[in-house]
């Protein structure tokens, strides 16, 4: 692999199912050593994309690259390198927490078997049990272990917390995909695809938000913080009706006007003072904010 090839290649992907084009045109490259968020509704074709990265779907048309080969033709190679938690977990029904461990680490030439004994103690898993009569909630531990201790280059993940209470999947995503990255931040890159944007908030460096299959945007998580803001201005009676024209959206709750902009924050702002507010500021926004802005924007 080329030092300056990304580690995922996607161009002009098309992907349908029958006559419904679940991916449209999308085009994203995801550096080695980053941790890529895809955000998108149900149904914007994240898990498509996926499954068009893992092999599992043949696009229509276009190209995807993982480490500057063919998944397609390079299967066995590009597997290797790669760990991946689906939304959707299966297990064979004779398997026992510690079968599953042992058949995955089979295919792999390397296995942190300290790793897999610290996060079984932590999570407080039984190695003995069942994994069929696991909890949603306890199988996307399991699958989530399994994922990071062969220590890949690449890790995919699509929705991979979702069944997990609050204070687990804040540890897991903390002291697992965290770790897991900061192990060897050089060579490791993580792409997940969540609709849980802001229990990522802190992790997720650049990310990608596709609506109907097709990209809107995609930013480094600081340079979307330093874009999109929020103006809210309180006014001593209901807000008068104010030109933000160049906004992505404005909204009145009571004597409050809420207005998102994305970049032109200077030029709104100073529209906004000019109907002299009692009380006026500018907020950053959440990733999950940013997100739902993107939305909007699309909308308008």
């Amino acid at each position: 692999m080329n030092a300056n090839e990304p580690v995922i290649r996607i161009n002009d992907l098309h992907c349908r199912y029958g006559k419904t084009e679940a991916v449209s045109g999308l085009t994203l490259n995801v550096e080695r050593g980053r941790c890529h968020g895809l955000f998108g509704r149900n149904g914007a074709g994240k898990t498509t994309t996926i499954k068009c990265m893992m092999n599992f779907l043949r696009p229509a048309s276009g190209e995807v690259r993982l480490f500057g080969l063919d998944p397609a033709r390079n299967e066995v190679e590009v597997k290797k390198r790669l760990c991946f938690v689906p939304d959707q977990l299966g297990f064979y029904s004779w398997m026992r927490i510690g079968d599953y461990f042992e058949y995955l680490a089979s295919f792999r030439d390397h296995w942190n078997l300290e790793l897999e004994r610290e996060l079984v103690e932590r999570f407080d898993l039984d190695r003995t049990q069942k994994c069929l009569a696991l909890s949603r909630g306890q199988k996307v531990q399991v699958a989530l272990i399994g994922a990071v201790c062969p220590e890949p280059e690449l890790l995919i993940l699509d929705e991979p917390t979702s069944g997990l209470d609050p204070l687990v999947r804040r540890e897991f995503i903390r002291t697992v995909i965290g770790a897991y990255l900061e192990g060897d931040p050089e060579r490791r890159t993580v792409f997940i695809s969540t609709h849980l944007i802001t229990e990522f908030e802190g992790l997720i460096d650049r990310f990608t938000v596709i609506e109907k299959g097709r990209e809107l945007t995609t930013m480094n998580t600081e340079e979307a913080r330093s874009t999109y803001r929020c103006i809210r201005a309180r006014f001593g009676e209901t807000p008068p009706e104010i030109d933000t024209a160049g906004a992505i959206s404005s909204e009145v709750f009571g004597r409050e006007l809420s207005i998102l902009v994305d970049g032109n924050v200077d030029t709104v702002l100073a529209t906004v003072k000019a109907h002299d507010p009692i009380e006026i500021e500018v907020e950053a926004l959440g990733l999950e904010e940013i997100f739902l802005a993107n939305l909007r924007g699309e909308k308008k």
